[in-house]
């Protein structure tokens, strides 16, 4: 079989959590099977459907890696294609016309619901067609169930006595969306329909129009959908937020790859896998029934991970955006010391505000806290220090065997002044090691910095 699978969001907003990592299991799945994977844009309720949106989502898929393998195709185009299918239907007496009013509409459905039994129109069989505007229904079956072998969800049955006679098409002409998805999936080829659980009702209804047309039905595989970390359905306070806001948040497009992969799909015990390894190892028999839940914590943590595999001039440049350099040195200075800034970054903001410290020559900004450790004893102790500092070039190795022996030889200890020293070099009480501030400062700038702090 040439696998092809979709991605069909409605752009009526942003590409959310649960749209991306619907997304990212089409694409892997294609990938697995060296199929096809396609994106269709389900834009047939005008009113709320936006050019902003529709451009939100080819960026937030963009970032992620995730763009289809052709251009999208536009469900509202596919218009008179879905009206053409409707009245097949028709013609093969799988659907039919139906005149009922709205009222009449109503009281038929209040009795069906109140007796238990799906609506069912009387125009099903009737041919004496009034010259009115009509609808067009799927005629669903009496008696008897629908069974679906789901690649997720396993063996599932409906009665058919659950089904009402659905509509297809509206008294306008348009389509709804149980026609319009049908004939595009078909149109476009899709052998694996791979989507959020709550569509699974539709599969069984959508199932109806597949066979009334003689069409093949796809593989169906609803995936449950993702909750909060306390269980509860996703919403802004647990992170249901647009692709766009993780990004500005500072998250890397790879972390939330392999973020999103493992909401609902395992490996073993494996928490960081690579892309090569996610299309190598992805099947649907991994995914899990339950929901998954969404951990914004266990993102960041995914998130540093990958930022401290990237390349330091890389991920200078991301930094660069958020705090620019004073000069080409304090450029030289960021990098030198992003080795050790990585290590205590979840995302590369932390490391933007942390180096205030780097991007600006002289004096450094001194923090309120710190400003107390620079005493008399402090500036005593520091004033011996610079007239006793070897000449450059420096490295954290050569100052550490430097401040041993200087401390023993003037009987201090480091405590006497790390905090001290830390504080006229980096205007703050917390920073990577203070002999690769040193190292990365360099002795010119380093001496000019204790010397205007302290004012030696």
């Amino acid at each position: 079989m040439n696998v092809v699978t979709r991605f069909a969001p409605s752009p009526t907003g942003f590409l959310h959590i649960g749209g991306a990592r619907t997304a990212l299991f089409n694409w892997l799945f294609a990938r697995h099977h060296g199929g096809s994977y396609l994106l269709r844009i389900e834009d047939t309720d005008r009113a709320r459907s936006t050019a902003a949106a529709i451009d939100a989502i080819h960026d937030g898929l963009s970032w992620l890696g995730l763009e289809g393998d052709a251009p999208a195709v536009s469900q509202s185009a596919q218009a008179a294609r879905h009206a053409e299918v409707a009245m097949q239907l028709v013609e093969a007496g799988a659907a039919y016309r139906c005149f009922l009013s709205d009222d009449e509409l109503d009281a038929i459905r209040e009795s069906a619901r109140s007796k238990g039994k799906p609506v069912r129109s009387p125009w099903r069989d009737r041919g004496d067609h009034p010259a009115a505007p009509f609808t067009v229904r799927m005629k669903m079956p009496d008696d008897g169930a629908m069974t679906i072998e789901d690649a997720v969800q396993g063996t599932v049955t409906v009665q058919h006595q659950q089904l009402d006679d659905m509509v297809i098409l509206r008294a306008d002409g348009s389509p709804t969306y149980m026609l319009a998805v049908v004939v595009d999936d078909h149109d476009m080829g899709v052998t694996h329909v791979i989507r959020g659980d709550d569509h699974l009702n539709n599969a069984f209804r959508q199932a109806m129009v597949y066979r009334g047309m003689g069409w093949d039905v796809p593989v169906f595989a609803h995936i449950p959908l993702i909750h909060g970390a306390d269980g509860a359905k996703l919403s802004k306070r647990h992170g249901a937020l647009g692709v766009d806001a993780y990004r500005e948040m500072g998250f890397l497009p790879d972390a939330m790859v392999n973020y999103l992969l493992r909401l609902g799909w395992s490996h073993g015990d494996d928490e960081i896998i690579s892309r090569a390894d996610a299309v190598s190892w992805f099947s649907l028999d991994r995914v899990g029934k339950s929901p998954a839940r969404f951990d914004m914590d266990k993102l960041a943590d995914i998130n540093s991970h990958y930022l401290r595999a990237m390349d330091d001039t890389a991920l200078w440049e991301m930094v660069s955006g958020l705090a620019a350099p004073t000069s080409p040195q304090a450029r030289e200075r960021v990098i030198r010391l992003m080795p050790l800034l990585k290590e205590r970054a979840k995302t590369h903001h932390d490391i933007a505000a942390a180096i205030g410290f780097l991007v600006h020559d002289g004096a450094p900004e001194m923090k309120e806290d710190a400003a107390g450790i620079l005493d008399e004893s402090a500036h005593a102790h520091l004033g011996k220090l610079v007239g006793a500092l070897p000449a450059g070039p420096w490295d954290a190795g050569g100052l550490q065997d430097f401040l041993k022996t200087w401390l023993s030889e003037n009987s201090l200890k480091m405590k006497d002044v790390g905090l001290p020293l830390r504080a006229a070099l980096t205007g703050t009480r917390q920073s990577p090691s203070i002999v690769d501030v040193m190292a990365a400062l360099g002795p010119d700038e380093a001496v000019s910095r204790i010397r205007k702090t302290c004012k030696i």
